[in-house]
C-alpha cells in the first residue's frame, strides 16, 4: 500500500505524506510556549487553534534531534538512551541514499546504528520509523511484541532488504536492523526542533551521497550521539558538544538535547519547539528515564551501592559531579507538545481532565451494562486481553490493514487493530471493547512523558462508546462520560471523529 501522489521515479522506498499544510513539524509546533501557557480547560481550544495556524503559516525545513529513552536488557546497564536527527526537508531516495523532499513531504530520520548492513547511517521516512506502517492510519492502537515484530518484519521484506536481507531460508535476519523502523513501540521520544534552510538541505544531502557510508562505530567515541552532533553541526557549525565532565567525555543523548536548547536561546530569531512522541500504547515493556554518564551511575543502586561501601570518597566525588553540573535539573519533557501522526502538535491532557476519564473508564468498567447480553460473545469480555493477546496471529486483511487474528471455539475472528479498521468485522466488537479500554489506560497512566492530548483521548473515548455496540450499554455509556466544560464542542471538531 501507498500514499496517493507518491512520486514515480521512487516506486521502491515510500516517503510519508503530510495530512497538514506545513510540510515540517515547525509550523506545527510554532506557538508552543502560548499553547503551553493556556492549559486552562476554557482556553484550550483557542491554544488549539492557534498551534493549527501555525501549521499552515509556516513551512520553512527543520532539524530534529530526538532524544529517544532506554529500554529492554540494555536499558538496564545504561540508561544513555538513542539519539537521531529527523530532517523535514530531506528524504530518502533508498534508505542509503537521499534527496529532495517533494511538496507534503514529511522528510526522514537518520540514525547511526551498530550491525546493520556494514553501513554507518540509515535513511527512514518519519512514519515507518516511528510505526514499521506507512499511513498513520494504520498505526495499531495497542502493540504487543508479536504485532511489533511482525509490522517491521513487513516493512523490512518490502523495502530494508538492501540492508537486512533474508536468511538463506526465507527467515528474518537477527541483529539490529528492527531499531530502524517502529522506534515508538519500543520506546518514548523527545523531539528538539529548529529551523533550517533548503540550501542547507541541498548541502547536507550532497556531502552525505558522496561521503563513504561505511560503519565505524563505537561505543565510546562514534555513537549514535556523535552521528545526531555531526548532522546538528554541519547545519549550524559547534551547537553541540560533548560534556568533559557529566559524561566523562562520552557523547550523550541528553547532552545533546540540553546543548541545541542552549543554542537556540544565544538564537532567538531561529524557531524552536519541543514535543513529545508518546510510546504506543501496549504490552510491551515501558521504556525507562534517559540520563547522562554520571548521572546513569549516580541512579542506579546496582552502581552506586558497591561504591559507597568500597569507596565512599569516589561516590561522594560522583554526587557532587552530578550536582554541580545540573544534571538533575534537566527534564525534556518541559513545555512539550503532543506529537501525533494524524493531527497537528497539541498540549498534553491536563491533570484533572486526566483523573476525570480515568474515573469514568473505572466506572464504565465495573457497569453491568458494559457487557452486551446478546452478544456471543458475552463471556469474551471475562478473559483478560493479555491472555487474548497471547493466543493472537498479527496479519494483513484484505485492504493491508493491520488486524489480530483470534480463535473462538471453531470459529476464527478477525479483528482490526488500528482506527482504518477496528469496525471492519461485525463480530468483533467485544474485542475492540476490550483493546480501547486497554488503550485508554494506558493513555491516562500518571507520569512524565506525556502519553496522549486531548483530543487523543476524545477520540478513543468516541471509539470505545461505539465499540459497545448497543442502544442500552451506548447510553449507558454515553451518561458516564465525562463532562468538562467545552468538552461537547470538542468532541465534535472533525479531526476528533473516527
Amino acid at each position: 500500500m501507498q500514499y496517493s501522489g507518491i512520486l514515480p521515479k521512487v516506486p521502491d522506498f515510500r516517503n510519508s505524506h503530510s495530512l497538514l499544510a506545513a510540510t515540517n513539524l515547525s509550523g506545527r509546533g510554532f506557538y508552543q510556549e502560548r499553547a503551553m501557557l493556556c492549559l486552562g480547560r476554557l482556553r484550550r481550544a483557542l491554544c488549539t487553534f492557534l498551534v493549527l495556524m501555525s501549521a499552515s503559516a509556516l513551512a520553512s525545513a527543520s532539524a530534529t534531534l530526538l532524544l529517544e529513552e532506554p529500554y529492554g536488557k540494555l536499558g538496564f546497564f545504561t540508561a544513555t538512551g538513542h539519539a537521531a536527527v529527523y530532517l523535514s526537508g530531506v528524504c530518502a531516495e533508498t534508505p542509503l541514499v537521499l534527496r529532495p523532499c517533494a511538496p507534503g513531504e514529511l522528510g526522514a530520520v537518520i540514525s547511526r546504528y551498530d550491525g546493520v548492513g556494514g553501513h554507518d547511517w540509515v535513511a527512514i521516512p518519519l512514519i515507518p520509523y516511528l510505526y514499521a506502517v506507512e499511513r498513520p492510519d494504520d498505526i495499531p492502537l495497542f502493540a504487543d511484541p508479536k504485532m511489533a515484530a511482525f509490522l517491521r518484519d513487513q516493512y523490512r521484506r518490502k523495502y530494508l532488504e538492501a540492508v537486512a536481507p533474508d536468511l538463506t531460508d526465507g527467515g528474518t535476519p537477527g541483529g539490529n536492523w528492527y531499531e530502524l523502523v517502529g522506534s515508538a513501540y519500543d520506546r518514548a521520544a523527545y523531539a528538539f526542533e529548529i529551523e533550517t534552510t533548503s540550501t542547507q538541505d541541498e548541502a547536507f544531502i550532497r556531502e552525505y551521497n558522496s561521503s563513504p557510508n561505511r560503519s565505524h562505530f563505537h561505543l565510546s567515541y562514534r555513537n549514535c550521539a556523535d552521528f545526531a552532533k555531526d548532522v546538528i553541526n554541519f547545519y549550524y557549525p559547534k551547537s553541540l558538544h560533548r560534556s568533559v565532565i557529566a559524561d566523562v567525555g562520552i557523547t550523550t543523548p541528553k547532552q545533546m538535547a540540553k546543548t541545541l536548547i542552549k543554542f537556540s536561546r544565544r538564537h532567538p530569531q531561529l524557531q524552536f519547539s519541543r514535543f513529545v512522541i508518546p510510546q504506543v500504547p501496549g504490552s510491551m515493556a515501558r521504556s525507562s528515564a534517559v540520563h547522562g554518564v554520571v548521572e546513569s551511575f549516580l541512579k542506579s543502586k546496582k552502581y552506586i551501592v558497591p561504591s559507597v561501601v568500597v569507596s565512599p570518597i569516589f561516590a561522594g566525588c560522583v554526587a557532587a559531579v552530578y550536582v554541580g553540573t545540573g544534571a538533575g535539573r534537566f527534564d525534556p519533557a518541559r513545555q512539550a507538545l503532543v506529537f501525533n501522526a494524524q493531527r497537528a502538535l497539541e498540549p498534553p491532557l491536563g491533570g484533572e481532565d486526566r483523573r476525570s476519564y480515568q474515573s469514568e473508564l473505572n466506572h464504565l468498567a465495573l457497569n453491568p451494562l458494559v457487557t452486551d447480553p446478546a452478544s456471543a460473545l458475552n463471556g469474551v469480555r471475562a478473559v483478560k486481553w493479555g491472555h487474548l493477546l497471547r493466543h493472537a496471529v498479527p496479519d494483513f486483511d484484505a485492504q493491508g490493514h493491520p488486524v489480530l487474528r483470534i480463535q473462538v471455539g471453531e470459529e476464527e475472528v478477525s479483528i482490526g487493530v488500528a482506527a482504518s479498521n477496528i469496525f471492519s468485522n461485525e463480530k468483533s466488537g467485544q474485542f475492540a471493547q476490550q483493546l480501547l479500554e486497554a488503550r485508554l489506560h494506558a493513555e491516562l497512566r500518571r507520569g512524565s512523558p506525556p502519553k496522549a492530548s486531548e483530543s487523543d483521548i476524545t477520540r478513543d473515548w468516541n471509539l470505545l462508546q461505539k465499540a459497545m455496540n448497543g442502544s442500552e450499554v451506548e447510553v449507558a455509556a454515553r451518561n458516564r462520560r465525562p463532562q468538562q466544560p467545552g468538552s461537547q464542542a470538542r468532541s465534535e471538531r472533525a479531526w476528533n471523529q473516527p
